[in-house]
Formats: structure tokens, C-alpha cells, sequence
């Protein structure tokens, strides 16, 4: 069964999810959230495509999708910094010390809400040619 909609529709609300967090200070949770999003939108695009994608990483994932279509290497280089938010935003054992609510700013927060709404325009744009 084909569920892109589905899927991006999911990406949208994890990243109005991560805007919400930004404005109540929640800023690990917002670079968790963006970092899900545009995972999310580029596993729509597979889903499309009526291929399977696994795994957590934005990069990676963005990388399998270049063996099928064009993707901008900037994406990749965001989807590496996106990455960087998926356990350590989350765990305090992914830090020498501190819990992660206070280890993240609202500047980075923003950035890498900024870099899944690219991601997620770009699938979008993907889909909507498909």
C-alpha cells in the first residue's frame, strides 16, 4: 500500500511539532523533532517510488534516494547536521555531562528547523512530480 501522504503529512506535524518546542524552549526536542521531519519527508518520497527505506538517518537515507534521483549535495551536508540531533538531543549519556535541555540553544534550534523545512520543500517538490 502506498502511504506518501501519509508520510509527509507526518513530516509537516513533527515539524509544526519543532516550532512549537522552540517557542516553549523545549530546544533539544525541537532539534529531535526537525531531525524526524525531514526523515519522515524523505522516507515519503520512497514510499512514492514504491521502495522501501530504512533507517534513522537523514543522510543516509538522502543518499540512497540520489541512486534514484538528483538530490543537492547542500541537502546532504544538512541532513549531516540534522543527524547530529537524534540521540544526543535525547540522552544524557550521549554527553561527557549535563541533561540535554541544557545543552542546546534556541539559535541552533532554529537552524536545524530551517534545515528540515528545506528538506521537506524539496521532497514535496519531489512528489508533486511524481
Amino acid at each position: 500500500m502506498e502511504r506518501s501522504a501519509d508520510w509527509m503529512e507526518q513530516a509537516r506535524g513533527d515539524l509544526e511539532h519543532a516550532r512549537f518546542d522552540v517557542q516553549g524552549g523545549f530546544y533539544e526536542w525541537a532539534c529531535f523533532s526537525a531531525q524526524q521531519a525531514a526523515g519522515k519527508a524523505v522516507k515519503a518520497v520512497f514510499q512514492k517510488l514504491g521502495k522501501e527505506a530504512w533507517g534513522h538517518s537523514v543522510a543516509g537515507l538522502l543518499e540512497e534516494l540520489a541512486d534514484l534521483r538528483a538530490v543537492p549535495e547542500e541537502l546532504h551536508q544538512l541532513a549531516l547536521e540534522l543527524d547530529k540531533a537524534y540521540i544526543p538531543a535525547r540522552y544524557p549519556n550521549a554527553h561527557q555531562r549535563g541533561a540535554p535541555r541544557y545543552l542546546y540553544t534556541r539559535g541552533e534550534a532554529e537552524r536545524l528547523l530551517g534545515y528540515a523545512a528545506r528538506i521537506l520543500g524539496f521532497c514535496e517538490d519531489l512528489l508533486a512530480a511524481l
